[in-house]
């Protein structure tokens, strides 16, 4: 079965299990303490924020193709609740997903390209079993 018709929730959750196994992606030792963009109150409290944003990275990139971090900094964006006046949209911070790309091209998930990331073979092949585990 195909990524693209798989559960994405289900999807994201067992590739995220799969990324803790790849010694090249660790969450970094700050994450704790940061929002995920101004639109938040709040630091991140989930425990595997790291891993899931990075499965959902390669999700977006294998649906899209080629994605830069501008793209991405608006896709996770949201809206600013906590204030008086009408609410806007706002991205997300880029520091969080400029270094899980970063990561995951050094675990050659992810290559570079002039105009942003794409998602590699191996990147796809893992998906694609991942997706038949999930489905199967």
């Amino acid at each position: 079965m195909s990524v693209i018709n798989v559960d994405s929730h289900k999807l994201i959750a067992a590739l995220s299990e799969e990324l803790k196994k790849e010694s090249e992606i660790k969450p970094p030792e700050w994450i704790s303490y940061v929002k995920s963009g101004s639109h938040n109150e709040r630091p991140i409290e989930e425990k595997d924020f790291w891993y899931k944003r990075c499965a959902s990275l390669m999700f977006n990139s294998y649906k899209r193709g080629n994605v830069g971090v501008r793209r991405l900094r608006r896709k996770y964006g949201g809206r600013v609740q906590h204030v008086v006046h009408r609410s806007h949209h706002r991205p997300a911070g880029g520091k969080i997903i400029r270094l899980a790309l970063q990561q995951l091209e050094k675990a050659g998930l992810f290559e570079k390209q002039k105009t942003g990331r794409i998602i590699t073979s191996k990147g796809r092949k893992l998906m694609d079993e991942i997706s038949k585990k999930v489905e199967g």
